[in-house]
């Protein structure tokens, strides 16, 4: 959904935003630079940016080459390193999402610091209600597995795969630090990715007896967490909740009430987590 790349972007709002470009997957990217230099070039000289979108898109955080050129041509300050911030929505599903971020983590100028996948969600009761953010400390690929005659089993069982990402721990805390000193209601807990979202009490019944803990599902997080991986990038995924999982119910969904909450967590995180050595 272009309104959840939107509503990201639109968070970032006190960043200049560069002329967007097409990837060689197709897919779009928009960079945003910070308006003012946040940290000593010597503490990330390698560093660059990253993308942040949705649904699932990728997302990252990072800081310009020192001399980089800021937006207009204009020359950044001696020494000075900025952060950026690209943005590309990456599709709906895992597949799509794995792909965007793979080609934005590949053809980037430099290497990214920071992988974020990002949107709004289903939210598991009682853990996450309506507009409330979930951060995650686990990106599980919640169908990644069998369904036999004693039940699911995940992936590593079958011994063929992973089905689960940690992002560092050090890095949920400073988020889930930010927001809470910007007021704003969140957990920090598992979110899993499914092809196909739930619709039904039995599913979220079977959910939340295999994963208790989790606080959110969404269709793209652990595709972007693979690609991330595959480059040795952290990721983090972070979503805001717009219906509660369970029996589809669209006249209790709360889109807009869910964008809001994603444009805010950005502004908060564009003006501290994102601007701090990652």
């Amino acid at each position: 959904m272009a309104a959840e790349s939107d509503s990201v972007a639109a968070g970032l709002g006190g960043c200049a935003a560069s002329a967007p470009r097409v990837l060689p997957s197709g897919h779009t990217l928009t960079r945003l630079h910070h308006p003012s230099p946040a940290v000593p070039a010597d503490r990330d000289r390698d560093g660059d940016s990253g993308p942040s979108g949705s649904p699932g898109a990728p997302g990252v955080a990072g800081r310009d080459l020192p001399g980089d050129g800021a937006p207009g041509g204009r020359p950044a300050p001696e020494g000075a390193a900025r952060v950026v911030v690209d943005v590309v929505a990456g599709g709906v599903g895992p597949a799509a999402a794995a792909v965007a971020t793979a080609v934005a983590l590949a053809t980037a100028p430099s290497a990214y610091d920071l992988v974020v996948s990002a949107g709004i969600a289903g939210g598991f009761a009682p853990h996450a209600p309506l507009g409330s953010v979930v951060v995650s400390d686990a990106i599980v690929a919640a169908d990644l597995g069998a369904d036999t005659p004693g039940g699911y089993v995940a992936v590593e069982e079958l011994g063929f795969g992973r089905s689960v990402h940690l992002p560092p721990p050090e890095l949920t805390a400073r988020i889930s630090g930010a927001l809470h000193a910007g007021g704003v209601r969140h957990v920090v807990a598992p979110v899993l990715t499914l092809s196909t979202v739930t619709g039904s009490a039995a599913r979220t019944a079977e959910l939340t007896a295999r994963h208790p803990r989790a606080a959110a599902e969404a269709m793209e997080g652990f595709g972007v967490a693979e690609a991330a991986a595959a480059h040795g990038v952290p990721v983090v995924e972070i979503r805001t909740v717009s219906n509660t999982v369970g029996p589809r119910d669209r006249a209790a969904w709360r889109i807009g009430e869910a964008l809001a909450s994603l444009r805010e967590t950005f502004r908060l995180l564009g003006s501290t987590v994102f601007l701090e050595d990652l």
